[in-house]
């Protein structure tokens, strides 16, 4: 074949990708949703996760006239689920409901040697759902009357004062990792496979305290078998507005968020991703769907995917330095 043929036709082939690429997609997004849509959710039922998911399946559901299907892929505090989506068809048709967990779980992967099953920055964020401050819970029974009364005891008694958690460095265990390092205390740390079977182990007094977001906890405070003791917010929120933050009571880098989010795989086209956010921009907008949340104790916290990306990064940002401090669990004496 004549040189200058070939070059011709090489450059006009690479021109033509792109246009090709955005054609499908944009094929892809007219005809999108083409079947049922399954958000996973990287934990048990009953976490904060889990709580999260299921007003925006069934708003989705009513908005697109498919079914949206919840489904639990739990294990190894979210790290198993939240890979399970980055290598999912970039089709919108899996989705994921993450928590905060899902920007420090690569790194604590690293901490092993370990190449991370993902990285936080290939999913691609749609819309946050909610953000609240991570809560210090005891039973009714306790005899802790405030967090003061708490650290001292932990002082006189290290390493023999259990929590539960969703998991090694997940969601609940960082707020206690960041506690024990300001406090200067050691507590006996007992992982769970999600924040649901951690609360259940508190409930069933199997540990003394644990961490939840505000909506799987609420039920257990309303009928009088647990009270808060603390927040891991930065300041006071309507729903926990008889209970004090960590920084006010002063450790004021002690702070944390549960947030739940809901990202596609990576790769997924534009046109769906903004059919995806449009969708949900109906969701958290729907006052039926805002009640639901409400009435959980957790408020619907959205934000649109330019103002969600910015707040992932730098939320990562902060907590990534918490994992490194944490260091390995196997060396830990």
């Amino acid at each position: 074949m004549d040189r200058r043929a070939l070059l011709k036709g090489t450059l006009a082939g690479a021109v033509a990708a792109p246009f090709v690429s955005t054609l499908g997609g944009t094929a892809r997004a007219q005809s999108w949703p083409s079947r049922n849509i399954t958000i996973v959710v990287a934990f048990p039922p009953g976490g904060a996760a889990d709580t999260a998911a299921r007003p925006v399946a069934q708003a989705m559901q009513e908005i697109l006239g498919k079914s949206v299907i919840i489904d639990n892929k739990a294990g190894a505090a979210g790290l198993l689920g939240n890979a399970y989506v980055a290598r999912a068809e970039p089709d919108g048709h899996t989705l994921l409901m993450a928590l905060s967990s899902m920007t420090t779980l690569p790194e604590s992967e690293r901490l092993y040697d370990r190449k991370p099953a993902y990285e936080y920055q290939q999913l691609v964020p749609i819309a946050r759902v909610t953000a609240d401050p991570v809560t210090f819970n005891v039973r009714s029974d306790s005899p802790y009357k405030s967090l003061g009364d708490f650290i001292a005891d932990a002082k006189k008694r290290p390493g023999q004062i259990s929590f539960s958690s969703s998991g090694n460095f997940g969601a609940t265990h960082l707020p206690f990792a960041m506690l024990e390092q300001a406090a200067d205390i050691k507590l006996l740390h007992v992982p769970y496979r999600g924040g649901g079977p951690a609360l259940t182990a508190f409930i069933g007094s199997q540990v003394d305290v644990t961490a939840q977001g505000p909506a799987p906890i609420f039920p257990f405070v309303r009928d009088g078998r647990a009270r808060f003791l603390a927040q891991w917010g930065t300041e006071r929120t309507p729903d926990l507005e008889g209970v004090p933050t960590m920084v006010e009571l002063g450790y004021p880098s002690v702070v944390s968020y549960i947030w739940a989010g809901l990202f596609a795989p990576p790769g997924t086209p534009e046109p769906i991703v903004t059919k995806l956010r449009e969708t949900m921009r109906k969701v958290m907008n729907d006052p039926a769907t805002k009640a639901i949340f409400a009435r959980a104790g957790s408020p619907a916290a959205y934000l649109d995917q330019p103002d969600f990306a910015k707040f992932v990064e730098a939320d990562a940002t902060r907590m990534i330095p918490v994992i490194r401090k944490i260091g390995r669990l196997d060396e830990k004496g």
